[in-house]
C-alpha cells in the first residue's frame, strides 16, 4: 500500500457532530408519532426500533472510521515507521482502540434496554426507557472527543503527505541541512521545493518523478540530517532516517564542499560514516556539490584524504556537480539511474526467484559435424552496390526527392499504383469500378447517348413540321371514340389533381378566370402570330354543337323520369313496408334536377334485427343500463383505464418509512 492508498480517508466528525448526525438520523429515518390507547406490543416495538435503530447507525459511522484508517501491522515496513515517526505509533493504535471499545459498549447499551422495552407496561415506562438507553449511548460518545479529534488530526495530514511508492525505482536524496539537496530534485524533476539559504527549509519528504529510458522513476527529498545520536534526532531528522532504512533505493548523499552550508568537511564525512549502516545493500553514490565555489583538486590534504577514503570505500560511485551552473546534473542522473537498474537485476539473479526458473532451462550448444569452414554467402552484387549518398547528384531517386520535386507534403499526392505488378503495364491506370446494388455502374453507361438524344430530337422536329402534332380529329373514327377518349382524360387528370392537391397547398393560388380565353380573343393573337386558326376554329365549333346535343339529350331523359315518378310507376320496394317517399327536386347551378335524397339510406340501422319498436326501445334501455357503472366510474368505456386522480393523497403526503417507496 502506497501514501496515496491512505488518501481516500473521509473525514472524521468531531464528537457533537457525531450525535448530531446520529439521532437527527434516527429522528428522520424512524416513525414519530405514538398514543397511549395504541397495543401495548406497537408500543413496545415502537420504542425498540428507535433504540436498535440509533445503534445500527453509530456502529455503520465508527466501523467506516476503523475500517479506514491503516492497520500499522499490515503496511509497507517504511509508512508503518513513517506513521509511527509522525503520529506516534502507540497514540495512534490507542484512539484506534478507544473507538472499537465504544462501538462494544453502545451494542451492549442497546441489547440491555431492548431486553428491558420487552417488558415494558406503558407507554411512559417505555418512554423513559429509550431516553435512558439513547442518553448513555451519547455519554459514551461524548467520552470519544479526543481520539476523534486526534484522528481527524492525522487524516488531515495524510492527505497532505506525498505520494511515495515503496516498491518504485527511487533515487533518495540526503546529506547535511543546505548542501543543494533540493536544487538538484529541482534540477531533474518537476517538483517545486521551497530553496532557502538556511538549514532545516526541508522539514518533510518531497517526491518528485523523471522519465529515463522509458520508465518512471522517483526521486525523493529527505530533509537534512545533523550527526547526532538517533535518540536525540526530532521527527524532521528522522523523517530521512526512515527513508534511508526501509526503502529500495539509490542513496544519493550530497557534499558541500565549499562548506558554505555551516558545517565542515569533516563534521559531513562523519555523519557519512555514522549512517553507513543504513547505506548496505543499496547502491551509493557521493555528490560533491557546488564545485562552481570548490572544486575537489582545491581541498586541502587533509579534508582531500577525508572525502578520498568515502570514494575508495566499496561499492561508492563519486560525481562533482553544481546546481547553479548545471555542470554534471545530468551525469550525476544518469549515473545513478543505472547503478539502480544493475542493482535490482543483480538482486533478482541473486534471488530464490531465479533458481526455480534456471532449473528449467536449458541452453542448446550445437556441435560442429565435421572440419571445414562454412562461411556466409554475400552475392556479388550486394557486395558491390553503392551506399546511398545525399550528397550524390546520380544517386537513387527515393520517394522523398520526388515529394520535394512536386511541391512538398500536402501538395504531392503518391501514386499507389504506379508498383502494381500486372500482365499488362497498362492496366494500372484502369479506373476502379464503381459498384451500385451489386452492379458495375460502368456496364449500364451508353457511350452513345448523346449521339441517340440528337437523333431523337431531329425525329421531333420533323413531325412537328409534318403538321403530326396540328389536329386531333384524325385520331379518332367516331364522336364516341372521341367522347371516351375526353372522358378518360378527364379522369385522369382528376386522379392527378387530387394527387397534387396536398402538394398544391402552399402554391400561390391563380384566379379562375385566369386561365380562361374566348375563341375571338385566341383566333386574334395566332393571326397576329403569323398562324392559320381555322382548324381551331372548326374543332371548338364542332365540340360546342356535341355539347348542346347532349345537354339536350339528357334534359329529355330527366323529364321522362319525372312523369313516371308522378305517375307511380316506380319500382321502389322499402324492406320496413313503410309508405314510399317521392324524390324531391331541387334544381342545381348547372341548371339539372336532381334526386336530393338519393343517398339516403333504405333501412334504419338502429332496428336492424328487431322485430318491433317495442323490442327497440326496450334494447336501448338494457344498453343504458349496463352504461351506468361505467359512467359512475367516469370511464369512457370497458377499456378505458384513466386514472383521474393523479397524486392520490394518500400517497404523496406524511412520513416515508424505512425501506422501500414503492408502495405496491
Amino acid at each position: 500500500m502506497s501514501t496515496s492508498g491512505l488518501k481516500a480517508i473521509a473525514p472524521v466528525p468531531t464528537a457533537a457532530d457525531f450525535l448530531d448526525i446520529v439521532l437527527s438520523k434516527t429522528q428522520r429515518k424512524t416513525p414519530t408519532v405514538i398514543h397511549k390507547n395504541f397495543k401495548i406490543s406497537r408500543i413496545r416495538n415502537f420504542y425498540m426500533r428507535k433504540v436498535k435503530f440509533t445503534q445500527d447507525s453509530f456502529d455503520e459511522k465508527l466501523s467506516a472510521i476503523l475500517e479506514e484508517f491503516p492497520m500499522l501491522d499490515d503496511l509497507h515496513p517504511f509508512l508503518a515507521s513513517l506513521m509511527n515517526v509522525l503520529y506516534d505509533k502507540n497514540h495512534y493504535k490507542l484512539a484506534l482502540g478507544q473507538l472499537r471499545t465504544a462501538r462494544h459498549l453502545i451494542d451492549q447499551v442497546a441489547k440491555d434496554y431492548v431486553r428491558l422495552l420487552k417488558f415494558g407496561d406503558s407507554l411512559y415506562r417505555c418512554k423513559q426507557l429509550k431516553k435512558a438507553a439513547l442518553g448513555r449511548m451519547a455519554t459514551i460518545m461524548r467520552r470519544q472527543k479526543d481520539p476523534l479529534a486526534y484522528l481527524e488530526q492525522v487524516r488531515q495530514h495524510i492527505s497532505r503527505l506525498p505520494a511515495i511508492d515503496p516498491t518504485a525505482r527511487t533515487l533518495l536524496i540526503c546529506g547535511y541541512p543546505n548542501v543543494g539537496k533540493s536544487s538538484f530534485i529541482n534540477k531533474v524533476t518537476r517538483a517545486d521545493v521551497d530553496v532557502q539559504p538556511y538549514a532545516f527549509t526541508t522539514k518533510s519528504l518531497f517526491v518528485g518523478h523523471l522519465d529515463y529510458r522509458y520508465m518512471r522513476w522517483q526521486v525523493i527529498d529527505t530533509p537534512g540530517i545533523l550527526d547526532h545520536p538517533l535518540e536525540e534526532m526530532n521527527t524532521i531528522e528522522m523523517q530521512s532516517i526512515t527513508a534511508l532504512a526501509h526503502l529500495k533505493s539509490c542513496v544519493l548523499y550530497f557534499m558541500d564542499l565549499s562548506e558554505q552550508c555551516g558545517y565542515t568537511i569533516e563534521a559531513q564525512c562523519k555523519l557519512f560514516h555514522s549512517i553507513k549502516p543504513l547505506f548496505s545493500n543499496k547502491p551509493t553514490m557521493l555528490v560533491m556539490n557546488k564545485i562552481d565555489v570548490t572544486r575537489l583538486e582545491d581541498l586541502t590534504p587533509e579534508n582531500r584524504a577525508l572525502v578520498e577514503e568515502i570514494i575508495n570505500a566499496e561499492g561508492v560511485l563519486s560525481v562533482q556537480t553544481s546546481c547553479y551552473t548545471d555542470e554534471g546534473v545530468m551525469e550525476l542522473k544518469n549515473k545513478a539511474c543505472d547503478a539502480l537498474l544493475e542493482h535490482r537485476v543483480d538482486a533478482k539473479l541473486k534471488g530464490n526467484k531465479i533458481n526455480s526458473i534456471i532449473n528449467r532451462l536449458h541452453v542448446a550448444q550445437p556441435k560442429a559435424r565435421d572440419e571445414v569452414v562454412r562461411e556466409a554467402f554475400i552475392p556479388e552484387a550486394i557486395r558491390e552496390k553503392k551506399k546511398y549518398d545525399k550528397e550524390d547528384p546520380n544517386r537513387k531517386k527515393l520517394e522523398k526527392d520526388i515529394e520535394a520535386e512536386e511541391g512538398g507534403a500536402g501538395v504531392y499526392n503518391i501514386n499507389m499504383k504506379k508498383n502494381y505488378m500486372l500482365s499488362d503495364p497498362e492496366w494500372k491506370l484502369d479506373i476502379m469500378p464503381e459498384i451500385m446494388d451489386g452492379k458495375n455502374i460502368a456496364d449500364f453507361v451508353d457511350p452513345d447517348i448523346m449521339e441517340k438524344l440528337e437523333a431523337l430530337e431531329r425525329e421531333e422536329e420533323k413531325l412537328q413540321a409534318e403538321g403530326f402534332y396540328d389536329s386531333e380529329e384524325d385520331m379518332f373514327d367516331s364522336d364516341d371514340e372521341r367522347e371516351a377518349a375526353e372522358a378518360k382524360v378527364s379522369r385522369h387528370k382528376k386522379v392527378i389533381s387530387q394527387g397534387t392537391k396536398k402538394g398544391m397547398r402552399n402554391g400561390a393560388p391563380l384566379p379562375r378566370t385566369a386561365g380562361l380565353r374566348t375563341l375571338n380573343e385566341l383566333t386574334s393573337s395566332m393571326t397576329k402570330a403569323g398562324l392559320d386558326p381555322s382548324k381551331i376554329k372548326q374543332r371548338a365549333e364542332a365540340l360546342t354543337a356535341a355539347a348542346g346535343e347532349k345537354r339536350k339529350r339528357q334534359r329529355e331523359e330527366e323529364e321522362a323520369q319525372m312523369d313516371i315518378d308522378e305517375a307511380g310507376g316506380g319500382d321502389w320496394m322499402d324492406v320496413d313496408d313503410e309508405e314510399t317517399t317521392p324524390h324531391k327536386r331541387s334544381k342545381s347551378n348547372s341548371g339539372a334536377v336532381i334526386a336530393k335524397n338519393a343517398r339516403a339510406p333504405k333501412t334504419d340501422r338502429q332496428l336492424a334485427g328487431m322485430k318491433t319498436q317495442e323490442q327497440a326501445s326496450r334494447a336501448i334501455k338494457l344498453r343504458n343500463l349496463g352504461q351506468r357503472e361505467r359512467n359512475y366510474q367516469a370511464k369512457a368505456g370497458e377499456a378505458d383505464r384513466a386514472i383521474k386522480t393523479k397524486m392520490p393523497k394518500h400517497l404523496f403526503a406524511g412520513k416515508r418509512k424505512m425501506g422501500k417507496t414503492d408502495r405496491r
